[in-house]
């Protein structure tokens, strides 16, 4: 069924951005709401979640690399 055919009240339910950030954050560190992770399942698209995990993941590796990186000039190695 594609967006324009489904009802509104369906797609009121689905989650917006910052929603499935933080779904994708609890997730991360493996806490979640039952009531989230019902609204996670029953209306988010996968595809959506998919690929604000792989940004989050990422950024996270990019994140812990730049404090490497910063420690080890902060010793003078």
């Amino acid at each position: 069924m594609s967006d324009t055919l489904k009802p509104a009240k369906e797609t009121a339910k689905q989650p917006r951005l910052l929603q499935v950030v933080a779904s994708v954050l609890a997730a991360m560190v493996g806490i979640q709401k039952a009531k989230n992770r019902e609204r996670d399942f029953t209306y988010g698209k996968p595809s959506h979640f998919i690929a604000v995990g792989l940004v989050m993941t990422v950024v996270a590796v990019l994140l812990v690399w730049g404090l490497v990186k910063l420690v080890l000039y902060l010793v003078g190695v």
